[in-house]
């Protein structure tokens, strides 16, 4: 079934444990990016891009926060995989800004096309219930996609290897959305 609905089949989870899977992901991949973008201003300090980033990294963080604040409310556990996540999303951030400004802006690129896919399918998934919950997740999503069109403006797509970029940070990042959906 492909909503958060009352028609259940025998072994379907509950719709509050699909809630609660939903925020665990959603929260892991804010941790993900705030990480993400940690790695990315250590390595540029204030080169031309570090502003944007501080930006992005600054409303990653209110995201965060609020899913932060959903997952106590619920009483949903964040995922097990959060140190993992810690690392991963650090070394992610510095790998890319190591490649240069345009690599770290490739990154965010490649995070934001995958989260607006998540988000845009959670919103569709929860429908007419969960009003509050769908309203953040879709004002986020517009948030992501800001955050792409500003990587884009800082040259995203003439980075070295921005389409090895892509792939490699997309296929991490469905690879983390399907890791802390289980576990």
């Amino acid at each position: 079934m492909n909503e958060i609905a009352p028609h259940r089949l025998p072994g379907d989870p509950l719709p509050v444990a699909q809630i609660a899977c939903m925020l665990r992901v959603d929260h892991a991949g804010e941790y993900g990016a705030t990480r993400i973008y940690e790695g990315q201003l250590d390595v540029l300090g204030r080169g031309r891009a570090s502003r944007a980033i501080r930006q992005m990294s600054a409303a990653e963080r209110r995201h965060l926060e609020r899913f932060e604040t959903l997952l106590r409310d619920r009483r949903a556990r964040p995922t097990l995989l959060q140190p993992l996540w810690s690392v991963a999303g650090y070394a992610l951030g510095a790998a890319t800004a190591l490649l240069g400004e345009r690599a770290a802006m490739a990154c965010t690129v490649a995070v934001e096309e995958v989260i607006d896919e998540h988000y845009r399918d959670q919103a569709e998934k929860l429908g007419d219930r969960e009003p509050a919950l769908r309203e953040a997740i879709c004002s986020f999503r517009e948030d992501e996609n800001a955050h792409r069109e500003v990587a884009l403006a800082h040259g995203a797509a003439q980075a070295p290897a921005y389409d090895l970029i892509g792939v490699v940070v997309k296929t991490g990042s469905r690879a983390a959305i399907w890791l802390s959906t289980r576990f």
